[in-house]
């Protein structure tokens, strides 16, 4: 449908199918955001009182407070931060969707997910060399793009720790 099309049927509308049809904020006024952080295997946050959520966009790092416009976003590999006021708490990532709903809910479907404090820098070089040399290597052409995948991976990983 062309957009001079739909203008003009949205002006026949009655006035109040087209106040209803209006996209906008969150309405609730609560300054704190329902998360979920569910896995495949286990659920981490519960509709959760949480401040705010920093996450790992695959358009860029982005933070989530209370009113945030109804979305989804795509995760990268990276940290998810989640501040639930005094404190915050950071996990690793691999990928994964965040949606936020309308009245002030977040969840987050993440395929992997593990408390930041976990890793070990030690083991996070090694094992990242280890897959620059399988990428890098003789192997077959799957071997080669699994080895990059889990590559940028450590990557983001090392980059997540030293920070």
């Amino acid at each position: 449908m062309s957009s001079l099309r739909f203008l003009s049927a949205a002006r026949r509308l009655p006035r109040s199918a087209a106040t209803f049809s209006r996209r906008g904020y969150a309405e609730a006024a609560s300054d704190k955001l329902k998360l979920s952080l569910v896995l495949p295997h286990q659920a981490i946050f519960t509709s959760a009182d949480v401040v705010q959520v920093n996450i790992a966009a695959a358009t860029g790092d982005m933070g989530i407070l209370a009113n945030h416009v109804p979305s989804i976003e795509p995760l990268r590999a990276g940290v998810l931060e989640v501040l639930e006021g005094a404190g915050s708490k950071k996990w690793f990532v691999s990928g994964g969707f965040a949606t936020v709903h309308p009245g002030n809910k977040l969840t987050i479907n993440a395929i992997e997910a593990a408390p930041l404090e976990d890793f070990s820098s030690e083991a996070i070089k090694a094992n990242l060399a280890e897959a620059q040399k399988v990428a890098a290597g003789n192997g077959s052409e799957q071997d080669k793009l699994e080895a990059r995948i889990e590559a940028d991976v450590y990557e983001a990983l090392q980059h997540a720790v030293s920070a």
